[in-house]
This record gives structure tokens, C-alpha cells and sequence, in this order.
């Protein structure tokens, strides 16, 4: 049986393998109401587990319902069927161990408040001189130490989208929740933030849940990758993403990387068509067992 646990953060200690997930999604489906009263599926038996301290990206064909996966599995709206369980608990509202970054920064944050009162909402409750210095702390591991006075529509696309980090690195979550965080700023900009998501992971030590368009994104910043079919979505394939940590701008220009990216595009060109009869012999399938649930399990040589 082919081993896919991840490889662990750098500096981390790899999870037992007997080790409870800190996430379990089993059977999730969820359907959403249109605008004749009828009821379409969006999503249909999703399952996964995410490990403390691991790093998966969802990725899937447009409109198989990946923003929708993401705020079930939040608890922002009740799923129809299944479970969500942290730990083992049940999870049906969100929950003090997470956080969640959204992809429209400017309709997240509030205009009216500062830099520092924005980072200060989830923390609110603590006495004084905690919340200040956790805030100081999140300022300065994204960078905007000088900018705690400033207000959000005083600053750049990028900035903003570092204060939606530093107000989720506040709470210090088990799990952080990203919904196309960095789909609104330009090229450089979200390789910066990719860069700086990867450091905060690393140093943090949270597990982090990605959903993403870009598959180089999902490729760079992940342990694994899930492909989802379209609509109503199920879990194509689980990719594994075996490449050294810490990554940088290297990585982008290793042939690996390229080959996992191709594998994880053919997933989202023909969703319901990509099969083990198609996948190159350094990306195997598990040859002495048959995928479970129909999901294809996929890793990279050594």
C-alpha cells in the first residue's frame, strides 16, 4: 500500500500515523436554492482529513462548487448530509480554532475601522495587554508594524490582503480557511503572499485548507492537492506534493513541480474523464489496492 502522508513543515515532526485528524469530512453533500425555488446540487459525497499541521488545496472545474465546500465545511452555512468533525466534535457553527480569509479583502475588512481595530475583532474579549500584544505580533509577522493607524482604504490591494491575514493569525487557529485569498491582486503581489502564507504555516505551525483556481498556487503552497469533479462535486484525486520545504522561487522552475502541475490541470480539463489508464508511469496509481470511494490516490517517486 502506497504511503501518502505528507512531508512534514520544516522543522516539524511528521504526525503519528495513528494520530486523529484535527479535520474529518465524511459524505458531504450540500445543495443550494435558485431563483425558481428549486433546489440544485452543488456538492455530492465529499470526504477528506486533514492532519494538524498539513496544508491542502481544493482545486476543481468552474462552478463545481469549491467556495461552497469550503463555508460547509466552516460551518458559515449547515450542510444537508454528512459530517464535519474536529477532533472528533461535531462542527456546525465556526468555531473558535479557525480562521478564514476571504477573496473580496475590501468587503471583509471594515473601512471605518483602523488597521489595528480591524486585527483587534476576534481578540476583543482578552484582557488589554494580551489582545495588544498578540496584534503587535500579527502586524509585524505580515509586515504593517507601521501601518496600525492607517485605514484599510488608505492601502494597496496587497496591504489589505495582509491585514485579512494578520486578523486571521490573531486568534492563533488551529486551521486557517482560504477562499481564492489572493484571486484580486496582481502576479507579483500574490507570489509575495503566496511566499508569506508559506512562512507564517511554517513558523506558526497551523493547518491550512487552500481553495484556489490557480494551480500553481495549489502545487506551491500544499502536502497534498484535491481535484474535485464538476458539479455536483466528489474527490477526483488526491495528489500528493513530495517536493522539498521550504519552497521558493526554485521550486516554480523544477521539472517536478511542472509534472505535478500538469497532472492536477488534466484533473480540471476532464474532470470526469482522467483515469489511472492515463497517468504516467511517475505518478502511479495503488497497484495492490483498488481506490477508495473512487478516489485516486497519486504520488510521486523518490
Amino acid at each position: 500500500m502506497i504511503d501518502t502522508s505528507p512531508s512534514p513543515p520544516h522543522g516539524a515532526s511528521a504526525p503519528a500515523a495513528h494520530e486523529a485528524a484535527l479535520l474529518e469530512v465524511q459524505g458531504l453533500r450540500k445543495s443550494l436554492s435558485v431563483a425558481d425555488g428549486s433546489m440544485l446540487e452543488v456538492t455530492r459525497d465529499v470526504s477528506f482529513s486533514l492532519r494538524a499541521g498539513e496544508f491542502i488545496s481544493i482545486v476543481g472545474p468552474s462552478g463545481a462548487g469549491k467556495t461552497t465546500l469550503l463555508r460547509a465545511i466552516s460551518g458559515l452555512i449547515p450542510i444537508d448530509g454528512g459530517s464535519v468533525t474536529h477532533r472528533g466534535v461535531a462542527v456546525r457553527s465556526v468555531p473558535d480554532w479557525m480562521s478564514i480569509v476571504f477573496q473580496e479583502y475590501n468587503k471583509s475588512l471594515f473601512p471605518w475601522l483602523s488597521v489595528r481595530k480591524n486585527v483587534l475583532l476576534p481578540v476583543r474579549k482578552l484582557a488589554k495587554a494580551d489582545a495588544d500584544e498578540r496584534i503587535e505580533e500579527a502586524l509585524r509577522l505580515v509586515g504593517l508594524s507601521d501601518f496600525a493607524a492607517q485605514y484599510p482604504w488608505e492601502l494597496s490591494g496587497g496591504m489589505q490582503q495582509r491585514v485579512a491575514l494578520a486578523r486571521a493569525m490573531v486568534s492563533r487557529p488551529e486551521l486557517l480557511l482560504m477562499d481564492e485569498p489572493f484571486a484580486s491582486v496582481d502576479a507579483l503581489t500574490r507570489t509575495n503572499l503566496e511566499d508569506m502564507v508559506q512562512e507564517l504555516w511554517r513558523n506558526l505551525g497551523f493547518a491550512g485548507l487552500l481553495v484556489t483556481h490557480d494551480i500553481n498556487e495549489a502545487v506551491y503552497l500544499s502536502d497534498r492537492v484535491l481535484c474535485l469533479s464538476s458539479r455536483p462535486s466528489r474527490v477526483l484525486a488526491e495528489i500528493e506534493i513530495d517536493l522539498p520545504r521550504p519552497r521558493d522561487r526554485h521550486t516554480r522552475a523544477m521539472p517536478e513541480f511542472h509534472a505535478l502541475s500538469e497532472r492536477v490541470l488534466s484533473y480540471i480539463e476532464h474532470p470526469e474523464s482522467a483515469g489511472s489508464e492515463d497517468l504516467p508511469a511517475a505518478y502511479p496509481t495503488n497497484p495492490t489496492q483498488p481506490p477508495a470511494d473512487g478516489i485516486q490516490t497519486l504520488r510521486k517517486k523518490r
